[in-house]
């Protein structure tokens, strides 16, 4: 009989490590008329958002805790695709492999923290953060 049960706990050992690996950073870009922000910010600290105008004006937003926040300057926004990159630090930490610059004294650590990054986009239409149009061909 617990030649049986071997391939049910493996089961559900593989359902448990599968299940907290789904509660890993997944952040989701979110947005009203003036703003992009991301929810779903379980587990990251440590982050920027890099947003790029349609220009080519760059612009920086780090936030220590917590989503960052672009806001739209109506008054100066543009139309077109912004594009953004965010980073932010994991909970999950690393082995540090070359260990350059690890700290002193009590700052030294032989751990870093993994690193998320996503890249996206958004458009501004009429000075407003817009959801774009799902766009389909019809084939028939």
């Amino acid at each position: 009989m617990p030649f049986q049960f071997k391939p049910l706990a493996v089961t559900l050992l593989l359902s448990v490590v599968t299940a907290s690996g789904a509660l890993a950073a997944d952040p989701v870009q979110q947005h009203n008329s003036n703003a992009i922000w991301f929810e779903n910010w379980i587990g990251l600290s440590n982050a920027t958002l890099v947003v790029a105008a349609p220009n080519g004006k760059i612009t920086d937003i780090h936030a220590p805790t917590g989503t960052p926040v672009f806001e739209l300057d109506r008054a100066d926004a543009l139309d077109g695709i912004y594009r953004y990159e965010l980073r932010a630090a994991t909970e999950e930490q690393s082995k540090i492999v070359n260990q350059i610059d690890n700290g002193r004294g009590d700052d030294a650590r032989d751990t870093a923290a993994v690193p998320f990054y996503a890249s996206g986009y958004f458009e501004v239409s009429r000075g407003a953060i817009i959801t774009p149009d799902d766009i389909k061909e019809d084939n028939g």
